[in-house]
């Protein structure tokens, strides 16, 4: 496989390179492509999390009383100005 690089793409790589941290431009890539990889099983993980959350949320809501949108953030302000007198 053949790949360009954008010339800032090229001075990143040489500045690491001659900063003596990294051996080679393919080590540079393998490291960006490692980090790349956690980044999306980070990105799905949270993903799935989120889903959880919602789903729970949505499962709980099924059995309470529903509130109006005025009420319920009069009980938010309510909560934070509390706390914040604490």
């Amino acid at each position: 496989m053949s790949i360009s690089l954008t010339p800032d793409q090229e001075r990143f790589i040489q500045t690491k390179l001659q900063a003596g941290k990294y051996r080679s431009a393919e080590q540079i890539l393998e490291i960006a492509l490692r980090l790349l990889d956690e980044y999306d099983r980070s990105e799905a993980e949270w993903v799935e999390d989120v889903r959880v959350k919602i789903d729970t949320a949505i499962e709980a809501s099924k059995h309470t009383t529903p509130l109006d949108g005025e009420t319920f953030i009069n009980g938010i302000l309510e909560r934070f100005q509390q706390a914040n007198q604490a």
